[in-house]
């Protein structure tokens, strides 16, 4: 049980209190292991909210979309919790975009809570504490929760790691084709979206990304679930109903196919993964100084090589081979 100013911080926040929720986030991003009781007791309260991961290359217009969505989804009478993964500033680590000034049309909604939180050197395109925060939402009632991801590339795939539903933006005029092959979009996608469908080029892209989808189910055979391609246009409030109609349904499939506890399992193996590695990395760091200094020496005066001080260093620590 937590206590102490955590104990305030989630009660506010279970009361659905905006600027309670606010505090947990911060205090829970900001600090280390003392924060863990307040977030398990946060985390046991989940298990509510559809989380919606929302992809795709810089410059598909991924914010404008989510606001636009956003907008849809409280139209129905949910609640939205939108946490936007930014990139970080090389100076302080924090989130260069972090005004989110795409999202303040919805930001005053008592209904939506937009949070944008910084990669902090983060592969992936998920924020270190990305998941916490989607627990706060869920336990504070939060009906949808969408994270938007600073963009997708070969290695930046977590998000199909972390979402019940996988939506990928493309573009016209991006290359969107070359991208989707090289990143695995295709592979990672439960739903296409193909924006800015008011430009010229906007047909082409969405046919091209279509005969894309047929060639890799020719050669992997038809799956149970078939990604639709959604075009939108925001600006002419084209395809966003039906945006949201597809989530609905992808989420109907994942309740109705059994598929929403293998992808709740495989978000839980994730989280428990990254949050070990990190605890290692960070007990590594505490001792690795005063044995580093002298093999970077023997580096640089080339008596050895880097695998070998790599592998000394793990000796030295850990005493195995």
């Amino acid at each position: 049980m937590a206590d102490g100013p955590s104990r305030n911080f989630v009660a506010d926040a279970l009361d659905g209190d905006t600027r309670g929720i606010a505090r947990l986030m911060t205090w829970a991003e900001a600090s280390g292991g003392e924060g863990h009781p307040a977030l398990a007791e946060i985390y046991a309260l989940t298990g509510r909210a559809h989380i919606v991961g929302i992809t795709g290359v810089p410059g598909s217009g991924k914010s404008t979309l989510v606001a636009s969505l956003t907008r849809t989804i409280r139209e129905t009478g949910r609640k939205v919790g939108v946490i936007a993964i930014d990139p970080s500033s090389p100076f302080s680590g924090g989130s260069i975009l972090g005004d989110r000034i795409r999202m303040t049309e919805v930001a005053g909604d008592p209904g939506v809570f937009i949070r944008s939180m910084a990669t902090r050197g983060n592969l992936g395109g998920l924020a270190g504490a990305s998941l916490n925060a989607v627990d706060v939402l869920d336990a504070a009632g939060f009906d949808v929760v969408l994270i938007e991801t600073v963009g997708v590339g070969q290695d930046e795939v977590d998000i199909v790691q972390a979402a019940h539903s996988v939506v990928v933006v493309s573009a016209p005029g991006l290359g969107d084709d070359i991208q989707a092959i090289k990143a695995g979009i295709l592979e990672i996608a439960d739903i296409h979206v193909v924006s800015k469908c008011d430009r010229p080029d906007g047909n082409d892209t969405v046919v091209n990304l279509k005969a894309m989808l047929k060639l890799d189910l020719s050669v992997d055979g038809a799956p149970a679930w078939i990604a639709p391609v959604i075009p939108t246009s925001v600006p002419r409030n084209e395809g966003i109903a039906e945006l949201l109609s597809a989530i609905v349904d992808h989420r109907a499939y994942l309740e109705s196919s059994g598929e929403i506890a293998v992808r709740c399992r495989r978000i839980v193996e994730m989280r428990v993964l990254k949050i070990a590695e990190d605890i290692n990395r960070a007990r590594f760091a505490r001792r690795r100084d005063g044995v580093l200094t002298g093999l970077l020496d023997r580096v640089v005066a080339r008596s050895i090589d880097p695998h070998q001080a790599a592998r000394d260093l793990l000796v030295a620590l850990h005493g195995e081979e």
